[in-house]
């Protein structure tokens, strides 16, 4: 299973709830909710919504840090790491969030050494907060600070492990995908090959229906890349 990539979503997948929504709400001037209601709408991408909500930020870097150190993650996922890397499989966190937050909230539990890709979270003077977004692309669909389709397409096979929203186009890319909460119902209308989960401990569970091989476990889910072979 070595040349299986794993990509995890971090909010509200790894980590229990929405970070940069609790962050947000706790240290942002009421108006990112308004820009948040326009990113749902379609007006906006998530990038955008994004750089403007995190410029309203109010707040030092000790009391980010101490929301950041409340939060907790789906205690399974430790576990589901040290199984996937015992099979040879590489795991990154890929993340339309917040870099800083999710290094701090992984270091604390023994995770700091997975690869992150994250819009960058900078502090900007002694309250104030800016976002960068290195893992952009022009082309997304999406508009998202990061881009999860060109992340994906540069890996030979992909599991993606999602929630919501941000993996929806992601979801299309990989080559199988364990889903959660909205990406279940959004796999299911476009027939995106998946298997539901509640956690960490199901993914766990499901890792020995994967194949070695593209087809050979689950040939109807992929008949056009079994063809091309």
């Amino acid at each position: 299973m070595h040349d299986w990539t794993i990509l995890c979503d971090f909010d509200g997948t790894i980590a229990l709830d929405d970070v940069t929504d609790a962050l947000l709400s706790r240290f942002a001037l009421p108006e990112w909710e308004a820009i948040e209601a326009r990113w749902r709408d379609g007006a906006i991408g998530s990038r955008e919504c994004m750089t403007a909500q995190i410029a309203l930020i109010d707040a030092s870097l000790d009391e980010v840090d101490a929301a950041l150190d409340a939060l907790p993650i789906d205690p399974a996922f430790p576990g589901f790491v040290a199984e996937a890397q015992c099979r040879g499989m590489a795991v990154q966190v890929v993340s339309d969030g917040l870099d800083y937050a999710i290094r701090r909230i992984l270091a604390r539990h023994g995770l700091g050494d997975l690869p992150v890709r994250a819009n960058r979270l900078l502090h900007d003077g002694e309250r104030g907060w800016q976002l960068n977004s290195p893992h952009a692309d022009a082309a997304c669909a999406a508009a998202s600070g990061t881009c999860k389709c060109a992340i994906a397409r540069g890996h030979e096979k992909v599991l993606m492990i999602g929630d919501g929203q941000s993996d929806f186009c992601v979801a299309g890319i990989a080559d199988y995908v364990f889903a959660k909460k909205k990406l279940i119902s959004h796999c299911r209308r476009a027939g995106i090959p998946h298997r539901t989960i509640v956690d960490f401990s199901d993914a766990c569970a499901l890792l020995d229906t994967l194949p070695e091989r593209l087809g050979d476990t689950f040939p109807e889910l992929f008949p056009l890349r079994v063809h091309l072979a």
